[in-house]
């Protein structure tokens, strides 16, 4: 039994439980997320410059994200552990804000969404980058993390208001 004001992770009598997807059918699923880490332009630049001393920052950080993507059932309580099909990291230097805004692309073909990987993916991608240049500024801040796009299952498909996925 699902509690009644619709938070399927409760059950009538408030307590936390996991989500029998048994009877939902398998369909294509996929989902976006996005954030971004905030540093100063001079942070920026030794990113994208390579001179960062851990190494190559997005590299790792992209390899973080896939990674965490994959264990997300075992970091989240309620996650179901899934068969993933696919995780994309697209980390993009930008000099406006100045920072990096990170996205991940997780599908499946399951019984249910992909969203809390993708969601983790972008979590961890963005701590490793501020884990590997932290030395050289710790002010940075990691912001904005979303999902900006969800499809497939009962509730189909859903774009963020006012995102681009």
């Amino acid at each position: 039994m699902t509690d009644p004001a619709g938070l399927s992770h409760f059950d009538a009598d408030g307590a936390a439980h996991m989500v029998d997807v048994s009877a939902k059918p398998v369909t294509d699923r996929v989902a976006v997320a996005r954030g971004s880490v905030v540093m100063t332009a001079q942070t920026l630049a030794l990113i994208t410059s390579g001179q960062a001393k851990k190494g190559d920052v997005l590299g790792v950080a992209r390899l973080a994200g896939i990674m965490a993507a994959k264990k997300t059932a075992d970091l989240i309580p309620l996650c179901h552990p899934l068969p993933i099909t696919k995780v994309a990291l697209t980390l993009t230097p930008d000099p406006a804000l100045p920072g990096v805004v990170v996205e991940a692309t997780v599908k499946t073909g399951g019984q249910t969404g992909v969203e809390m990987e993708a969601l983790t993916a972008v979590s961890v991608a963005c701590l490793t980058i501020y884990d590997m240049v932290k030395a050289v500024e710790k002010s940075m801040r990691i912001e904005g993390i979303r999902l900006v796009l969800k499809e497939g299952g009962k509730s189909g498909r859903y774009v963020a208001p006012g995102e681009q996925p």
